[in-house]
C-alpha cells in the first residue's frame, strides 16, 4: 500500500470526521457532497477548494485515484460547502499542476506553489 493510501485511510478514520464539522465555513477548507456511483449513498468529503471567477479548484492531495473523485467525475456533478454556503458544481475536470497555476489567478497561484499538489479538479458553476 502507497503512503498516500495509508494517510487516506487514517484521516477517514478520525481527522476527516472532526474536520467535517467545521470545514464548510472556514475557506479554503470545503465538504464535496456526492453520491456513491455504486450504492448512491450520500457521502460528505473534507476537501481544500480555491475560489475561482466561474467555479471552485479542488486540491486533490491524495491524487485523482480517490473513490470521491471518481463518484463525482461519473456523477458529473456535485454540491460544495464553502464559506457558510452551498452550490451546485458542474463540469468537473481533472487538470495537472501547471494547467491548475494557468488557471488560477496570481494571488492564488503564490498560495498554490508551495502545496506541491500534482494533480486538481476544476469545478465550474452552475
Amino acid at each position: 500500500m502507497r503512503p498516500a493510501d495509508r494517510l487516506a485511510r487514517f484521516n477517514r478514520a478520525l481527522p476527516n470526521r472532526v474536520i467535517r464539522t467545521f470545514a464548510g465555513r472556514l475557506p479554503p477548507l470545503a465538504v464535496v457532497e456526492h453520491r456513491g456511483r455504486r450504492s448512491g449513498r450520500a457521502y460528505r468529503t473534507p476537501v481544500v477548494a480555491f475560489g475561482l471567477p466561474d467555479g471552485n479548484l479542488v486540491a486533490l492531495f491524495y491524487g485523482a485515484d480517490r473513490d470521491w473523485v471518481r463518484n463525482v467525475l461519473a456523477a458529473g456533478s456535485c454540491t460544495l460547502e464553502r464559506g457558510g454556503r452551498r452550490v451546485e458544481r458542474t463540469a468537473p475536470r481533472l487538470l495537472g499542476r501547471a494547467d491548475a497555476l494557468a488557471l488560477a489567478p496570481a494571488p492564488l497561484r503564490a498560495v498554490l506553489r508551495p502545496l506541491r499538489v500534482a494533480r486538481f479538479m476544476r469545478l465550474e458553476a452552475r
